[in-house]
């Protein structure tokens, strides 16, 4: 059990506290481990260590305590608000989001900011983008050569983006429109490789030396971005059409308990973390679906013959409440999670866990990798077998690809949605085959879980032979 002295930028005080036991290899070695293969090392720490341990990653080699038993898990999700703060441990990502970021935000300014941003996101909301998503698979799908190999996390991207992007702004065509998917996706990519990535994860790699440096050509996008979102804003103000159902609308005419609207730069760094959490985590996540569906061909025979029994033209939800495929999408987020672990919490008065008494300054790390492969909740974990969801409901601390408690993803509701409105549309329009039949392996992209290579595809023929006139957008 180490006694460790942590000192770091958002800690108020120096501290010295005993941690769960962990790696005892140099704090360096383990960030990089973190940064170049996680799961094999989140793997070997738990076959060592078990449900609780300790490692030290990023630059200032922060201990962070990561959890994976579901009691653990709901003692932190389930804690008193006041007890947590897990802005402060969320710093990595201020480059990407910016600082007024309801990801960077604690206390009563996230409890605020959490109750505007909630709104566009409620159930009922999120269905008004049903025929949104259908049109724009349909356009963007129409589009694919017959015959000709692609990235399935290429496709899933590009449609991804469309939708976040008229979503968020009722943005469908026009110059700002031309702009900004092109710079988003460049943005975006900025974290797609373990060396883009190290560059949030140790400072000292953050050197602008110019545009045509890699930390200076991602600020000079963020730059140009920002841009464009602020003559987006200003432009929308001035011009503010009520009956608009685009988050900016919705966000634009809501106010918090004392009467006050969102600023222009919180309306930027919202609208900006909405576009990155919004659009790569979804767009992963179907080409993950798509690679697993395809991977075992008995899978996709009881999609398809769900699918036939809603029609040729059914409504979205009624897509939505199809058993299986929301099960495939399950299976989906437990088997390759996006986020390898929850937000991190940084205790603020003592508490104990399972226990182990933690004090102040701690920062504990919910698991969800490690957390969706215990075999004690899901026998054979490496294995893709959606009916384990038809089978059993497992509870907010055993499956949790969205986080938890207050800080739990706001697109929980939209993400899955979308999810299953591209697979149904893109499943019963297209035949499609992997190139490869080797199976695809995980890898870090960025902050988050991709498949290496972005799967290999190719469309085969056409499972309709008519195709129906894209419907008037619900936006």
């Amino acid at each position: 059990m180490p006694v460790v002295s942590v000192e770091g930028s958002d800690l108020s005080r120096q501290i010295m506290m005993k941690l769960p036991d962990g790696p005892k290899t140099p704090a360096i070695w383990q960030t990089l481990q973190w940064v170049v293969n996680p799961l094999g090392f989140m793997d070997t720490c738990a076959q060592r260590y078990g449900d609780m341990f300790t490692v030290y990653v990023g630059e200032n080699f922060t201990p962070y305590v990561f959890l994976s038993h579901p009691q653990a898990i709901k003692q932190v999700f389930a804690a008193d608000l006041n007890q947590f703060d897990s802005g402060a441990a969320n710093q990595i990502v201020k480059p990407l989001v910016g600082e007024h970021s309801l990801l960077l935000m604690d206390g009563d300014r996230h409890r605020r900011e959490r109750q505007l941003l909630t709104p566009p996101f409620h159930g009922e909301r999120v269905r008004t983008y049903g025929q949104l998503i259908c049109n724009v698979t349909e356009q963007v799908t129409n589009q694919m050569p017959l015959g000709k190999s692609f990235s399935v996390r290429g496709l899933m991207q590009e449609i991804s983006l469309r939708v976040i992007v008229q979503a968020i702004f009722g943005l469908h065509e026009g110059e700002r429109y031309q702009q900004l998917i092109p710079l988003l996706c460049s943005m975006l990519e900025a974290t797609s490789s373990i060396w883009r990535a190290s560059q949030f994860f140790f400072k000292t790699l953050q050197q602008d030396l110019g545009s045509s440096s890699p930390w200076g050509g991602f600020l000079h996008r963020q730059q140009r971005i920002s841009e464009l979102l602020y003559a987006e804003i200003r432009e929308r103000r001035e011009n503010l059409d009520h009956s608009g159902t685009d988050v900016l609308t919705l966000l634009m005419s809501t106010r918090d308990q004392n009467g006050q609207p969102m600023t222009d730069v919180e309306l930027h760094d919202e609208l900006l973390t909405l576009l990155v959490a919004g659009h790569e985590t979804t767009a992963t996540s179907l080409a993950w679906a798509m690679y697993s569906i395809h991977h075992q061909p008995e899978i996709l025979d009881k999609l398809l013959q769900e699918l036939d029994t809603i029609g040729d033209n059914p409504d979205p939800s009624s897509i939505a409440k199809l058993p299986y495929l929301s099960a495939v999408c399950q299976e989906t987020l437990r088997m390759y999670p996006i986020l390898f672990i929850a937000f991190g919490r940084i205790v603020k008065s003592p508490i104990e866990i399972m226990g182990f008494p933690f004090e102040s300054g701690a920062i504990l790390a919910p698991c969800i990798y490690l957390t969706h492969r215990r075999k004690d909740l899901y026998p054979e974990p490496e294995k893709f077998k959606p009916e384990r969801f038809l089978e059993r409901q497992f509870s907010p601390y055993e499956y949790l690809p969205f986080g938890g408690g207050n800080r739990r993803c706001l697109g929980i509701a939209l993400a899955p949605f979308e999810m299953k409105l591209v697979l149904a549309k893109v499943l019963s329009d297209w035949q499609l085959a992997l190139v490869d039949s080797h199976p695809v392996q995980p890898t870090r992209r960025g902050f988050t879980l991709g498949p290496t290579g972005g799967v290999r595809m190719v469309i085969t023929d056409r499972r309709r032979q008519k195709l129906r006139a894209p419907q008037p957008s619900a936006l």
